[in-house]
């Protein structure tokens, strides 16, 4: 065989591994960044059930990011995660597949074709070791690792994450955690889209939280979906707080959504004293500064009686600000509400000059939509610029680019479109039957 026909040989049967850089995950420079944050955020303290496929994935930015010697670090974090929470005789299992096929890749990439058919040769001898229970099935762990990782990307891909923990859940039922991160994900899925809950999700969360009764992110879930059932939630909502302020520090501890609790169903200020408590216990977390900067902005933002206290705007600029600094490579949002505090705080001119310095940004297609439709809604709302709003929204609705951000421009285009008042109805009729075809 030569070398052409060797190379396009190992290139096919690296196309039929099952691993991240096969499934067709293609974001965004901006969205990896991200996504890397967020994995950060998760920690490493409880040994997380899912610490292998974070490791995995974190391998998998880090490459894309250009961090090779990263991802190599990564991916063996990953096999080591994965020997240690499966607590098995053998050192080997079908969820060392995934780990096994990002290594032949990533040796490949590098040139090192040796190590990437050896890595090879270890994913298929796993799969004739530990066959799928389904021959027309990928094995379930594969299922479980591509469901969880598709729901990290976007709540876009929820719906193909969603059938993938359904193949991994019918072939090994008694695997809680896929049981709890598939109910989680159709919970956000709905929440992103601004949809109810219809009664057979909540039954699914319901069961899962009794049989893994120790998530308490889960269980805030619960309680804020039985909230919106009528049912009152404070004293429950109370005990769950004494609960979260007993774990360790993790994105993943139930601290953001007892938050929202709070917020939505308690109280606001007392959402603000809890994050405050937790904060003053760990001075040091970025992601409880994240977390409390989200209680300000939501208390400022929804704010409609009595003047602002300048205390209370001095907090929210200050802990926005040094979040921004914490996360530096993943804070357009972040940026955006600072500048939105600005503007309620009267500082039009601040306001003015962070999203002036954010539209002169080279922002990805993602970055940009966000932006723009932002943009526009504070233009309307703080500017009174109506045309200038529509220029934006009809920017960040033409961005081809399916997401919460072009679904709302699309609606306000639509709601003006209707009224038929505006001087600008025939180019944003024009734009919307264009967009449609």
């Amino acid at each position: 065989m030569s070398a052409a026909q060797g190379q396009t040989r190992l290139e096919a049967q690296l196309e039929a591994l099952q691993c991240h850089f096969t499934w067709d995950l293609d974001p965004s420079r901006s969205k990896l960044f991200c996504l890397r944050d967020k994995l950060e955020d998760i920690g490493t303290e409880e040994g997380y059930s899912w610490l292998g496929h974070i490791y995995n994935l974190q391998g998998f930015i880090h490459y894309q990011l250009g961090f090779t010697d990263d991802a190599y670090r990564f991916f063996s974090r990953a096999a080591e995660a994965f020997r240690q929470i499966r607590n098995t005789v053998s050192d080997e299992g079908p969820w060392l597949v995934v780990n096994h096929g990002n290594l032949a890749w990533l040796h490949y990439h590098e040139g090192e074709l040796a190590e990437s058919e050896a890595y090879m040769s270890k994913v298929e001898s796993l799969l004739n070791e530990y066959p799928s229970p389904s021959q027309e099935e990928l094995h379930p762990e594969i299922c479980a690792e591509k469901a969880w990782t598709l729901m990290k990307f976007s709540t876009d891909k929820m719906r193909v994450a969603a059938d993938y923990f359904q193949r991994a859940i019918r072939m090994q039922p008694d695997m809680v955690e896929w049981h709890t991160s598939h109910v989680i994900g159709l919970e956000n899925a709905l929440r992103h889209r601004e949809k109810n809950m219809g009664a057979d999700i909540f039954d699914k969360l319901k069961i899962a939280k009794e049989h893994d009764p120790e998530n308490l992110y889960l269980t805030a879930l619960y309680f804020e979906a039985c909230a919106k059932r009528g049912k009152k939630i404070e004293s429950e909502a109370r005990e769950l707080a004494r609960r979260v302020l007993r774990k360790p520090i993790s994105s993943y501890s139930g601290l953001k959504p007892l938050l929202r609790l709070y917020r939505i169903n308690v109280s606001m200020d007392e959402a603000i004293d809890l994050a405050e408590e937790v904060l003053e216990r760990h001075p040091h977390e970025r992601y409880l500064k994240r977390c409390a900067a989200i209680c300000y902005k939501k208390k400022i933002f929804l704010h409609r009686d009595n003047p602002l206290e300048n205390v209370l705007i001095d907090r929210a600029i200050s802990l926005h600000k040094e979040v921004i600094t914490l996360y530096p490579l993943s804070s357009l949002t972040r940026k955006m509400s600072l500048a939105n505090i600005y503007a309620k705080s009267n500082d039009q001119g601040k306001a003015d000059e962070i999203y002036e310095e954010l539209l002169g940004c080279d922002l990805d297609a993602e970055g940009a939509q966000m932006l723009y439709n932002n943009y526009a809604q504070y233009v309307h709302h703080t500017r009174k610029e109506s045309y200038k709003s529509i220029e934006y929204h009809i920017r960040a609705a033409a961005i081809p680019q399916q997401s919460c951000y072009q679904r709302n421009s699309l609606r306000t285009l639509e709601k003006i479109r209707g009224r038929g008042r505006n001087r600008m109805c025939r180019e944003i009729d024009e734009f919307l039957t264009n967009i449609q075809h």
